[in-house]
C-alpha cells in the first residue's frame, strides 16, 4: 500500500499566504472608545442622525454592561489599547484592478478574485475596517438582489436598513455588542427579493491586517418570502505579538418558505479575541442552515441563536472547532422554537490538542405553543492528548410534552489499536494520526462549498503541525 503523506498540503508557503501583511497601507488609525471618536467616526461616515444615535446608544451601554461571568477569562482586554478604527488608503471600488496594489496581492494569495470568477454571484472584500471591493454579476441587480457594503447599504437603502437593523441584535444584548454598535464599520448589507433563487454563492472575505487593532463589521441579510441564498464569510488575520479583537455581528431574517444557507471558516491568528455574535429570526416554511469552522484566535466565544417564530421553521447546524496549544474556543448555539412544528438539527464535531480547550455550550428553548416540535443534538470530541480538555454544556428548557427530542454527547481519544492497525498498514504515526482526524471531520467537511472544504482539510492539517498563529 502506498504512503499517503499527511503533510502533502502543508508547507511554509501555504502558512505564508495566511501570514501575508500589507504595509503602509492604513491612512488613519483611532484608539480608545470615547464620544468624541464615536461622533467623528460618524461624521466622516456621513451618517443620518439615527445611525450616530445608536452609536451613543451603545457607548452608553458598553459602559454600563458587566463582563460575562462564564466562560473563557477576557478581564485582560484593554479597549483603550486597541486600534478601534484603521482606515485603508483608498475606499470601495467596483473593479479588482481599483484596489491598493499591496491590498490586492494579499486577497490575490487568498484566492478571493478566482474564487469569484469561478463559482460565485457576487463578491466583497474588507480590509482593516472598510470595505475595499464589492461586486455583483448584472443578471441579479436586474433581478432586485441587492449585495453592497453595510455603509453603503446605510446611505442607498436607508428605509430597508432601518427596519431591520438592531432588530435581531439589540443593543444591550451584551456588552460586547454594544461596543460592536458604538464601533460598527464594514460588513455587508444583502437583500433577496420575493422568489429568486441565486444558483451561486455571494461571498463577504474579512481581513484584519493592523496589529493591536479591532474589527467590527456588521453584516445584514434579508432573505424575502421564497428565496434562496447560499452566503460565505471567511475570516483571517496574520499573527501578531500584540492582541488582536474581533467583534462582529450577523443580523438574519429569513421569511416565509425561504432559505439561507449561512457558511463560515474563520481562521485568526491566535493573538486575537473573537468575541462575534450571531442571530437569525426565521418565519413561517423557512429554513437556516448554519455552516461552521472555528479555527486559529486565542478566545473565540460564538453561539449562533436561531428563533423560530413561524409554523414549521427549520434549522440546521453544523460545526466543528479545532483547539492547540494556548487556545480556549468556546463555541455553540442557541435555538428558541416558538411556533408549532418547528425543527432543529444540529451535529457538532470538536478537536483538541496540546494542551487546547474546546466547550460545546447548547441552550435550546422550546416554549409551550411549540406543539409537535423536533429537535435532534449531536456533539462529538477528540482529544488528541491527554493534557488537552473538551466539555459539552447543554441547557434544555422544554415548556410542552408534545415534542419529540434527543441529545447524544460523546467524548473520546484516539484509540491505540486504530493507530497501530493504520502503522501496520505502512503509515507512520504522524500520518496515522492525521488520516484518523481527517475522517473525523469529512462529514463537516462535505457540508462546505468545494473550495471552503478544500481550505477546512488545510486548516487542520495545518492545525495538526502546530504553524497556525
Amino acid at each position: 500500500m502506498a504512503k499517503t503523506d499527511v503533510n502533502q498540503y502543508v508547507d511554509q508557503d501555504t502558512r505564508n499566504i495566511y501570514d501575508s501583511k500589507a504595509n503602509n497601507v492604513s491612512l488613519q488609525k483611532e484608539y480608545g472608545l470615547t464620544e468624541e471618536l464615536i461622533r467623528k467616526l460618524s461624521k466622516d461616515k456621513e451618517e443620518p442622525e439615527w445611525v450616530l444615535n445608536i452609536r451613543l446608544k451603545a457607548l452608553k451601554a458598553f459602559y454600563e454592561l458587566e463582563d460575562p461571568d462564564w466562560g473563557p477569562d477576557i478581564s485582560y482586554l484593554d479597549i483603550r489599547k486597541i486600534a478601534t478604527y484603521v482606515k485603508p488608503v483608498r475606499g470601495e471600488v467596483r473593479k479588482w484592478e481599483d484596489v491598493p496594489e499591496d491590498i490586492r496581492d494579499i486577497f490575490d494569495k487568498l484566492g478571493i478574485p478566482e474564487s469569484e470568477k469561478k463559482a460565485l454571484a457576487g463578491s466583497g472584500a474588507q480590509f482593516d475596517s472598510e470595505i475595499v471591493y464589492h461586486n455583483l454579476t448584472d443578471d441579479l441587480k436586474k433581478q432586485g438582489v441587492i449585495y453592497t457594503s453595510f455603509d453603503e447599504g446605510i446611505k442607498n437603502y436607508p428605509d430597508l436598513v432601518k427596519k431591520y437593523f438592531t432588530k435581531a441584535v439589540p443593543i444591550y444584548d451584551h456588552k460586547y455588542i454594544a461596543l460592536h454598535y458604538a464601533l460598527f464599520s464594514g460588513g455587508s448589507f444583502v437583500y433577496v427579493p420575493k422568489d429568486a433563487e441565486l444558483d451561486r454563492p455571494l461571498q463577504s472575505y474579512f481581513r484584519l491586517n493592523a496589529p493591536g487593532a479591532g474589527q467590527f463589521e456588521h453584516t445584514l441579510i434579508i432573505v424575502d418570502e421564497g428565496a434562496k441564498l447560499q452566503f460565505i464569510e471567511g475570516c483571517s488575520a496574520p499573527g501578531y505579538n500584540e492582541l488582536n479583537l474581533h467583534a462582529g455581528c450577523v443580523e438574519l431574517f429569513v421569511e416565509e418558505n425561504a432559505t439561507l444557507r449561512f457558511s463560515t471558516i474563520e481562521n485568526w491568528s491566535k493573538n486575537m479575541l473573537n468575541l462575534n455574535t450571531k442571530k437569525c429570526f426565521v418565519s413561517s416554511g423557512g429554513k437556516i442552515e448554519w455552516i461552521m469552522g472555528s479555527f486559529g484566535s486565542k478566545v473565540s466565544m460564538l453561539y449562533p441563536l436561531s428563533v423560530l417564530n413561524g409554523i414549521g421553521a427549520r434549522c440546521e447546524f453544523t460545526n466543528i472547532s479545532f483547539a492547540g496549544s494556548g487556545q480556549n474556543l468556546d463555541t455553540g448555539l442557541k435555538i428558541i422554537h416558538n411556533a408549532p412544528k418547528t425543527s432543529s438539527l444540529v451535529n457538532s464535531k470538536s478537536i483538541s490538542k496540546d494542551g487546547g480547550i474546546c466547550t460545546f455550550r447548547s441552550n435550546v428553548l422550546v416554549k409551550k405553543q411549540a406543539q409537535n416540535a423536533k429537535l435532534s443534538l449531536s456533539c462529538e470530541s477528540l482529544m488528541l492528548d491527554s493534557i488537552s480538555r473538551s466539555d459539552t454544556i447543554p441547557v434544555n428548557t422544554i415548556e410542552t410534552d408534545q415534542v419529540t427530542f434527543s441529545h447524544e454527547a460523546k467524548i473520546g481519544k484516539i484509540s491505540d489499536q486504530a493507530i497501530f492497525y493504520l502503522m501496520s498498514r505502512g503509515l507512520s504515526e504522524k500520518e496515522a494520526r492525521g488520516l484518523i482526524v481527517r475522517g473525523f471531520a469529512e462529514p463537516i467537511a462535505k457540508a462546505f462549498p468545494v473550495e471552503y472544504a478544500v481550505e477546512m482539510n488545510r486548516l487542520i492539517d495545518l492545525e495538526l503541525e502546530g504553524t497556525i498563529g
